[in-house]
């Protein structure tokens, strides 16, 4: 097949899906690029059906936030324990999924983490209201980054707490 003929067979393939870019011809980049597209529509399902098991009260524009703002996405239980992390997470910070499930977001934090700066996340969440937030975090091999964290409880159809939600990213 020639060249031309694949890349316009993949712009018709990929055209109506949305995914805010297109892959480049070599099938090392599309392979890769193919992947996270995977996992992140593996993520979008995922978090939905929790959302529908949950009997959540808002629908979270899922897709948006994975696929065209590149977050990753943090379910806690309204314990804070971990319920689910995004794959993306491995990419962020270098723990994978099931390595923090159970676990609470404190496992990010360190000697560099602001504790007015969690103090404030403390206060939302038991006042069980929104926050945003810049802090440091720690990666897996002890390396720190700023993370912006956008969370929020989340409330079933009957109005009880049921989870807390967070859409967090590395910044500068």
């Amino acid at each position: 097949m020639k060249a031309p003929f694949y890349e316009e067979a993949i712009t018709q393939f990929y055209g109506e899906m949305k995914l805010g870019g297109s892959p480049i011809a070599s099938l090392d980049f599309y392979a890769s690029f193919f992947d996270s597209i995977s996992r992140n529509m593996q993520d979008i399902t995922n978090l939905s059906s929790l959302s529908k098991q949950g009997k959540w009260k808002v629908i979270f524009p899922f897709h948006q936030e994975i696929m065209d703002k590149n977050h990753t996405v943090v379910v806690t239980d309204a314990d804070i324990n971990i319920v689910y992390a995004t794959q993306n997470m491995y990419f962020m910070n270098g723990y994978k999924p099931e390595e923090i499930i159970g676990e609470k977001p404190k496992i990010f934090q360190g000697k560099d983490t602001c504790p007015k700066t969690t103090q404030v996340i403390s206060k939302a969440i038991k006042s069980r209201t929104p926050f945003e937030v810049v802090l440091v975090n720690y990666k897996k091999n002890g390396a720190p980054y700023q993370c912006k964290i956008k969370g929020a409880p989340i409330w079933d159809k009957d109005g009880k707490l049921v989870n807390f939600i967070a859409f967090e990213k590395e910044v500068a």
